[in-house]
């Protein structure tokens, strides 16, 4: 079963949400020739605080 996780800043709505998931989860199912109950997505809210990019959180770039 395939386990698919999505890390990205928070801010995403609900709905955002749901439309990745169910998106996410038919092109996997499809391609590997399973249902969609076999397919596990997670989703991480990161704040600006928990993530850096060359040394730099992204809360103090300006």
């Amino acid at each position: 079963m395939p386990f698919v996780h999505i890390e990205w800043m928070e801010g995403r709505t609900l709905e955002q949400k749901r439309e990745l998931t169910t998106r996410i989860t038919a092109a996997v199912a499809e391609i590997a020739g399973i249902p969609n109950d076999r397919v596990h997505v997670f989703i991480r809210d990161m704040k600006k605080d928990e993530y850096a990019v060359g040394g730099e959180l992204l809360i103090d770039k300006k």
